[in-house]
């Protein structure tokens, strides 16, 4: 069935361009990545709005199919979503917290994820002041050197009871740098330091594998496996992408007019036919997360046809070349759809031509679009 999304959906004739979300795909790669992981727990990764998807659809569905634990990036996040699911729900914020957010975070039943003494110590001096114990996660660097206790902190911390008498471990985690590359000895590096870090640390469940360390060995799996862009059709690695696609957009047409062999097309008109052709206008740009590396370079697709992008990206709207499309019989018009991403666009390939990754495409999606989901 198709659900429209209340209140925060824009009237479809109010905007240039259409984003369909399949929840039941979400759904479906959740299952996947569960039975991939099994017998570790899967979580959910539902950071930057469930990675521009919309976070309160996305976790409803993951929740309703049976998932328990949320990771988010900031405190405001979980504060938000946590009362639009049902109770029972358990969440992470990845960045730990600021000075100021803990007496908030406790209050919500939400749990921080420590990466430094310094959240540490605020944590414990919370607990300590309520004369409660309060849980938290302990995330350890592994070697990404990115976020998480080093070793001599890892240490400092283990010898602390004063902390683990006022803080219960609910979980042990890290990340790994090179999960999508099944081949990297970095993996098993990072393994096996995560293995020793942890091991000094009270027991604990035991968290490493992302969408890519999910396809790892078992060993990687841990207690708890965190799967973020793997759920919203991304490949988790360089194989054949075993995840069903998620995401459907299409872009309205403004205006289509022929333009003349040699005449140049848009800002600094780097665009140019050598003869006489057909250019649409079509109505999304890079206010709408559509990059401007993509000029010259992207394109859409109508009738199964590659429509080349002609010219340069614009804040509200692109040029198309679609002369290929007019020549073989079909006809577009004001408010008529081009594919951007869908059966012949993926979001691997939007990344390739936009010579970025398929996070940025999928995370820059923007707000003016009309917004469908899909569940059932």
């Amino acid at each position: 069935m198709t659900v429209e999304i209340p209140k925060a959906s824009i009237p479809k004739a109010l905007t240039g361009a259409s984003l369909t979300i399949d929840l039941a795909a979400i759904v479906a790669n959740y299952r996947l990545l569960c039975a991939q992981a099994a017998p570790a727990r899967t979580a959910a990764v539902v950071k930057a709005n469930a990675y521009g998807l919309g976070a309160e659809q996305v976790a409803g569905a993951l929740q309703r199919a049976g998932c328990r634990d949320f990771f988010v990036a900031h405190l405001h996040e979980a504060l938000s979503l946590k009362p639009t699911l049902a109770p029972g729900a358990v969440f992470y914020v990845l960045n730990g917290l600021q000075p100021g957010a803990q007496a908030a975070c406790a209050d919500a039943g939400i749990i921080p994820v420590i990466n430094s003494l310094e959240q540490a110590k605020l944590w414990r001096d919370l607990a300590a002041e309520r004369g409660v114990v309060l849980p938290a996660a302990v995330q350890v660097d592994s070697g990404m050197a990115r976020l998480g206790l080093m070793a001599a902190d890892v240490a400092v911390l283990a010898a602390d009871t004063d902390f683990f008498s006022h803080v219960s471990l609910a979980l042990v985690m890290s990340h790994l740098a090179c999960g999508d590359e099944p081949g990297a000895a970095s993996n098993a590096e990072q393994l096996g330091r995560f293995e020793a870090l942890a091991g000094q640390l009270p027991p604990a469940p035991r968290s490493l594998a992302n969408s890519g360390g999910i396809f790892l060995p078992v060993g990687f799996h841990g207690d708890l496996a965190r799967p973020g862009v793997s759920l919203y059709g991304c490949a988790p690695n360089d194989a054949p992408n075993p995840m069903r696609p998620v995401v459907r957009l299409d872009a309205r047409v403004i205006q289509v007019r022929q333009v003349a062999a040699g005449e140049g097309v848009g800002y600094g008109l780097t665009y140019h036919r050598e003869r006489p052709g057909q250019i649409a206008t079509i109505a999304i740009g890079y206010a709408d997360g559509w990059l401007r590396s993509l000029s010259n370079v992207g394109g859409a697709y109508s009738h199964g046809i590659r429509l080349p992008i002609a010219g340069r990206v614009s804040m509200d709207s692109i040029t198309l070349d679609v002369t290929a499309l007019i020549e073989q019989g079909f006809t577009l018009g004001l408010g008529d759809e081009v594919e951007l991403l869908g059966p012949h666009q993926t979001l691997e390939d939007v990344a390739r031509d936009a010579g970025t990754i398929p996070y940025e495409i999928l995370t820059g999606l923007g707000q003016r679009f009309h917004r469908t989901y899909l569940e059932g």
